[in-house]
């Protein structure tokens, strides 16, 4: 019956080896009870006579929001591997709130399937150009990838990364055109454009069902080359996390056998070696995770017992220490500071306020994180926070809003370097669709933000634009053209490389603020005539401070403004007049957006209830003679 439970097992024993496994489930019902026994029970089986030609490892690579993870799960539900109601999600991998409400995958993440006896290990990858770097390291990981690209879109800025990563580590690719039923798909357009770009990468190159893409891999994607014989030897590509033992390395065994309790060497980065015992094998089925008693070459798995792990290290046995080739982590190349709220609501709506407790949490992430750097800054309750992109900052600070914590963060910046006394900043590879009507539009405000054009290409009413251009140029850009486009444009960019600085002020804001000059609730009245100078951020009834931005301002000035006057009261107006007046609505900005509007003189308070932007000297006199003083920090000829 329970062979039958989990009907993905091929399972042939004569009667004697029948008698030997149920006196062991017996065994282990007794001893361990019965829900660790069936995690024990499938290991067993999907060990059971498994040769290395029956393993395949490939990774589900693809730009952003062409179906990765959506294919994932139709293949886990193919394979009756996870069962999914046919009205469910089928994007199960997606285990995050945050990434099923944007509909991306923020971290990579491992499963495994059975198909005609074959055991397919599947790494899930993000498609955002942010966590590119996950992508890099995966390839360690995997044999063969699907290259997954949508009929509509065609080939983007990110598959043509994920491609040529792939191919940098002479991978096998399988080529899946997804969501032909879209309309306006053009399927043979989208083959031309792949055909070209893997002859532009040098080299020479099905159904609704599911099976065309599993018997692909299985016929086209090789086994692992590896040796089990050998001494063991295991390099971490990802990283995950347990409160309890510390970092948990994830990744490929390269060759021999390894077993729980076993004591290992990690050859570290710096050259030094550290032994440490394995407290913890898990391997991967489905959805879950399972702690395996052995693991072997070729398959992936999750070793515990070295809390300070880090990727691209070795682990090996101590009499026999070879080290794999370093992995390239790329550095990151976006920096925002996180710091202790110290507003006048301060702690009014936060379970975690205290910079200790933000320390603690940045520590927590930058543990599964590799791309995620954070340093305190000197004495003071803030910390400077490096990440790959303003998605993975943004992202981080959703999630700890949701967890609880209550901060403020400032406006992104880039990391610049130096190279032969030469200030470099990072560049990057940016296209932007649009239809024909806003090309002119865009082209203007692209130029305004050092960027250089590579290409122009339209058909059928649009226009594909390729330029360079300045990472920080990409900062508050995304909701200035948003706008401009009406919500019909499409931008995406990929990490290029470091340039010579361009000496020349972008990214800042073009308008000015509505700055209140007190702190009390927001009327009716006083925003009737403060909505004359701009587009407010608020409505009647919302609390305010001094210092705290409640709109925009028409001119390129910030505009000091009272919001919380009352209508004065008497005897010839009557004391319900307050409640007729129409007000316009409010401008609603999300977290990406009020971290692209501010500028750097601006900070982004953040709690669970509330986003709030603010002057970093909320101070109204003082704030006024800083600028003054300062005309260049606010992009104020003298």
């Amino acid at each position: 019956m329970i062979v039958n439970n989990i009907g993905y097992v091929w399972f042939y024993v004569g009667y004697a080896l029948i008698m030997v496994v149920l006196a062991l489930l017996s065994a282990l019902f007794a001893s361990i009870g019965y829900k660790k026994a069936k995690l024990k029970i499938i290991y067993i089986l999907l060990k059971e006579g498994l040769e290395m030609n029956q393993i395949r490892n490939v990774a589900i690579i693809a730009h952003v929001d062409h179906g990765k993870t959506t294919l994932v799960g139709r293949l886990l539900k193919y394979t009756n591997t996870v069962d999914i109601p046919d009205n469910a999600d089928i994007a199960v991998m997606d285990s995050n709130p945050i990434e099923h409400e944007r509909g991306i995958t923020i971290l990579a993440k491992t499963t495994s399937i059975k198909y005609n006896g074959d055991t397919i290990n599947i790494v899930d990858t993000p498609g955002h150009a942010d966590f590119g770097g996950e992508v890099e390291r995966i390839m360690n990981m995997v044999d063969g990838c699907v290259l997954v690209v949508d009929a509509f879109d065609g080939v983007m800025p990110q598959t043509r990364f994920v491609l040529k990563t792939a191919l940098e580590y002479k991978l096998k690719i399988v080529v899946v055109i997804n969501k032909v039923d879209r309309p306006m798909a053009d399927i043979e357009k989208t083959e031309d454009e792949i055909l070209n770009l893997f002859m532009e990468l040098d080299l020479s190159s099905q159904k609704e069902t599911m099976a065309p893409i599993l018997d692909t891999i299985i016929e086209e994607i090789p086994s692992p080359n590896v040796d089990t014989t050998a001494p063991f030897q295991f390099q971490p590509s990802m990283l995950d996390y347990n409160d309890y033992i510390g970092r948990i390395a994830v990744g490929r065994v390269e060759r021999g056998t390894v077993k729980v309790g076993d004591t290992l060497s990690c050859m570290r980065l710096d050259g030094t070696t550290k032994n440490f015992k394995i407290q913890k094998l898990i391997g991967y089925y489905g959805m879950k995770k399972i702690e395996i008693p052995e693991a072997h070459a070729g398959e992936i798995c999750a070793i515990g017992g070295l809390p300070d792990v880090e990727v691209g290290e070795t682990f090996c046995t101590p009499d026999h220490l070879e080290a794999l080739p370093r992995l390239r982590i790329d550095p990151p190349t976006l920096q925002m500071t996180f710091m202790a709220n110290d507003s006048p609501f301060a702690g009014d709506e936060g379970k975690f306020c205290t910079a200790a407790k933000i320390g603690d949490r940045l520590f927590r992430e930058s543990q599964s994180d590799v791309s995620l750097k954070f340093t305190k800054i000197g004495a003071s309750e803030s910390f400077l926070v490096s990440g790959r992109g303003e998605l993975a900052l943004s992202v981080l600070i959703e999630t700890m809003r949701r967890e609880g914590f209550e901060l403020q963060v400032s406006k992104p910046d880039v990391i610049l370097k130096e190279v032969d006394g030469v200030k470099e900043e990072p560049f990057e590879d940016l296209q932007i669709d649009v239809p024909d009507e806003y090309v002119g539009s865009v082209m203007n405000l692209v130029g305004t933000r050092g960027a250089e054009m590579v290409n122009m290409d339209s058909d059928k009413g649009h226009t594909r634009l390729n330029y360079v251009i300045p990472s920080r140029g990409l900062i508050s850009f995304m909701t200035t053209f948003m706008t401009l486009t009406h919500g019909y444009g499409m931008i995406n960019h990929a990490f290029k490389e470091y340039r010579p600085m361009v000496k020349t002020q972008i990214g800042r804001r073009p308008v000015g603020v509505l700055v209140s000059v007190n702190e009390g609730k927001a009327t009716s009245y006083a925003l009737q005539h403060v909505e004359e100078r701009g587009t407010m951020f608020i409505t009647p009834g919302v609390m305010v401070y001094e210092g705290m931005l409640v709109g925009e301002n028409k001119f390129d000035r910030d505009l000091a403004v009272n919001v919380t006057e009352e209508m004065p009261k008497n005897n010839v107006r009557s004391s319900t007049k307050d409640q007729t007046i129409v007000l316009k609505a409010p401008m609603k900005l999300s977290l990406e957006q009020a971290l692209d509007y501010i500028n750097n003189d601006e900070l982004v308070e953040v709690t669970p209830k509330s986003i709030r932007m603010r002057k970093k000297i909320l101070d109204t006199n003082t704030r006024k003679k800083y600028e003054a003083h300062h005309p260049e920090e606010f992009g104020i000829k003298k």
